[in-house]
C-alpha cells in the first residue's frame, strides 16, 4: 500500500492524479475530510499509517522551522512505529542550501536517513511557476531583484512525473537521493526577453519594503527575500540534475515561468 500526505496541496494533487492515471493504487492523507485518511501533522494521535508499506511524505514546510521539524519528526516516528518500510520525501535541491526554508529539509533528510527506514529523497528544484509569479511584470517591466545569475527552476508537473516514476517501483529507488532541478537554467534577464520587457530590478531593500505592505504571514517575507538574495549571489544554478533520469523530456522551464509571470500580472 502507498500513502501520500499533503494530498490537498498543488504538487501532491498533481502526483495523485498522474499516479492514478498510470494505474498506481494509493491512498491520500491530509487535513481534509475528503482524503482517504484525514490526518493532522500537528496532532500525532491522528497519524494512521497502519498497513502502509510506502509513505510518500510531501513536505509540510509552510510554517516556521520549529513547527516543520515537529511535524516531520512526528510523522517519521509514527511511520517507523507503525510498520512503514519506505519513506519517499520531497526535499529541496542542493542548490537551495542558502534559502530560508532549507534547514527543515536538511534536518528531515538527516532524520530520515538515521531512522532505520528505507528511504528515497527527491530534492526538488524551485518551481518555474514560482519564479515566474515572483517576476510578474509591474509598470511595464520586471522588477524582481533576482540578479543576473541562472536559476535552475523546474516545472511542477515535471516534479510530479518524477515522483510517479519512483512510485511505480519504489523498491528500485531505495537509498537514492535525486537532484531534480531544471537541466537548463534561465536568468531574470532571459525571462524579460522572453516576455519582450525590460529588466529593471529593485534593490533588496526596496523589495523588502514592498513585501512589508502585503498581507503575508510573518515567516513569508524572509523566505521570499532569501530566494532573491540567493539568486542574486548565483546560488540557484545547479551544476547537476537527475531530472532526465526520471523525466526524459521535461517541459521548458522558461516558457512555464513566462506564462506564470503573465498570469500573475493579469490577476
Amino acid at each position: 500500500m502507498i500513502l501520500i500526505t499533503g494530498s490537498s496541496g498543488q504538487l501532491a494533487t498533481d502526483i495523485v492524479a498522474l499516479a492514478r492515471a498510470n494505474g498506481i493504487d494509493l491512498l491520500t492523507a491530509s487535513r481534509s475530510r475528503a482524503s482517504d485518511r484525514p490526518m493532522d501533522f500537528d496532532r500525532p494521535d491522528t497519524l494512521n499509517f497502519r498497513g502502509v508499506e510506502t509513505l510518500f511524505l510531501t513536505s509540510a514546510g509552510y510554517a516556521e522551522d520549529d513547527v516543520v521539524l515537529r511535524r516531520h519528526g512526528a510523522v517519521l516516528d509514527a511511520a517507523r512505529d507503525q510498520g512503514v518500510r519506505q519513506v519517499i520525501y520531497t526535499s529541496l535541491t542542493g542548490a537551495g542550501d542558502h534559502l530560508g526554508f532549507a534547514l527543515a529539509h536538511r534536518w528531515t533528510e538527516r532524520t530520515l536517513r538515521d531512522s532505520g527506514l528505507s528511504w528515497t529523497i527527491l530534492r526538488n528544484g524551485l518551481y518555474a511557476e514560482l519564479i515566474g509569479s515572483l517576476a510578474a511584470p509591474r509598470e511595464g517591466r520586471i522588477k524582481a531583484p533576482l540578479g543576473a545569475g541562472g536559476i535552475s527552476a523546474v516545472g511542477r508537473k515535471d516534479l510530479a512525473r518524477a515522483a510517479v516514476a519512483v512510485l511505480a517501483a519504489p523498491a528500485a529507488h531505495v537509498g537514492i537521493s535525486y537532484e531534480l532541478s531544471g537541466p537548463v537554467a534561465f536568468s531574470a534577464s532571459d525571462l524579460a526577453r522572453h516576455l519582450g520587457l525590460p529588466y529593471g530590478p529593485l534593490s533588496l531593500e526596496e523589495e523588502r519594503t514592498r513585501l512589508s505592505c502585503l498581507p503575508l504571514l510573518p515567516f513569508q517575507p524572509a523566505m521570499l527575500m532569501s530566494i532573491y538574495s540567493a539568486a542574486r549571489a548565483g546560488f540557484l544554478h545547479s551544476e547537476e540534475s537527475d531530472l532526465k533520469t526520471l523525466v526524459p523530456h521535461p517541459e521548458d522551464a522558461l516558457s512555464l515561468a513566462g506564462s506564470a509571470a503573465q498570469n500573475a500580472a493579469e490577476s
